[in-house]
């Protein structure tokens, strides 16, 4: 019975619980620890982003006979001359739409309030929808304290930000430089078929990396720029933010984009409340085009993962780990999946030698 895989799994499980439980118990133990973690997990992330972002450029440059000491420096080049010139170019628009929605921010927050006012209204509502309007009500509330939070959250977390960014570069560098370091010396502390194992594992996370934060990224930056396009043909105003946000917020697969449509709705419907109808044109064009178009021919079959599952597991981390849990859900199911198939992999290859051998 103990050679069974039912039996196996179950004390598997049993074991991962109980050290679950106990490590909870003394998890006041590891809190320096995971205080160091937190410090270091986000520049490490925003470094490695970078890192796969621009990994093409520098294998490009190096197969032409540059020397790694030269592609780091045309790399760090070409960074700051293209958020320069980025900056250079949109600058000024964005300072003018961040003032002009700073200027409009009470004119915008009446209108809310009107309409909020009108829907609250329950003179001669049903029951039924008087009940409805009141929990979507307490839910918009919650929302509202939340955001409230998360505002002065992020406030006083100026100087982390601050220390986050001058991190960022440090890592960013070290992993271009070493990048082919990283896997050797976890693999060469071991010999035989687990090393051969380990290595192929270790280059099938990379791979999975590598399509996902290349892809995403360029998906969301072509997105952003179709949305742009469609704001500006509507000449709907704050396009340009708009369009900013829906870059960084298409970075979280298939809600994203939903998320960033809700400011665009509340501009179109205070400005011109046709426009509404334009947004969501827009935003329809632009997810089909994406979804069957772009992102077949970028990311392909790489990851393979259902879109409900790709749902769960956003709200599931959302709910774990906030917004950095919603950014790193996927990528982080993509690697547990690559060692999860690798080792049944090994397992199927293992039983399958024993079986010949018998």
């Amino acid at each position: 019975m103990t050679k069974k895989l039912w039996f196996q799994v179950g004390i598997g499980l049993l074991l991962s619980l109980l050290i679950v439980k106990y490590f909870m118990e003394i998890r006041t133990l590891f809190k320096p620890l995971v205080i160091i973690l937190k410090t270091v997990f986000i520049p490490l992330l925003l470094g490695g982003v970078l890192y796969y972002v621009t990994e093409p450029i520098q294998r490009f440059v190096e197969r032409r006979g540059v020397p790694r000491w030269g592609s780091l420096i045309i790399i760090v080049v070409l960074l700051v001359a293209g958020i320069s010139g980025f900056l250079f170019l949109i600058g000024t628009p964005i300072s003018k739409q961040v003032n002009n929605l700073v200027a409009s921010a009470p004119y915008i927050g009446e209108k809310i309030q009107e309409a909020t006012d009108y829907v609250t209204n329950k003179d001669h509502w049903p029951p039924q929808v008087e009940e409805f309007v009141n929990n979507l009500t307490d839910s918009i509330q919650d929302i509202a304290v939340t955001g409230s939070k998360m505002i002065v959250t992020l406030v006083s977390g100026a100087v982390s930000a601050t220390f986050t960014l001058i991190l960022v570069p440090f890592f960013f560098i070290f992993m271009l430089k070493d990048h082919e370091k990283f896997a050797p010396r976890i693999y060469s502390l071991f010999s035989g078929e687990r090393r051969t194992w380990i290595q192929k594992t270790l280059v099938d996370i990379d791979s999975v990396l590598r399509s996902y934060v290349q892809g995403q990224v360029l998906i969301s930056f072509l997105l952003a720029t179709m949305m742009f396009i469609g704001y500006l043909i509507l000449r709907l105003d704050y396009a340009l933010l708009l369009a900013i946000l829906a870059f960084f917020m298409n970075m979280i697969p298939f809600i994203g984009p939903w998320i960033s449509l809700v400011p665009a709705l509340i501009i179109a419907l205070i400005q011109k409340p046709i426009l509404v109808i334009g947004v969501l044109a827009v935003t329809l064009i632009a997810q089909q085009i994406e979804s069957n178009l772009i992102t077949p021919n970028v990311m392909g079959k790489s990851l393979d993962i259902h879109p409900l599952t790709v749902i769960t597991i956003i709200l599931a981390a959302g709910n774990i780990a906030g917004f950095i849990g919603i950014l790193i859900a996927i990528p982080t199911y993509a690697v547990i999946k690559v060692v999860v198939k690798n080792i049944y992999e090994q397992r199927t290859k293992i039983k399958d030698a024993a079986t010949k051998t018998l």
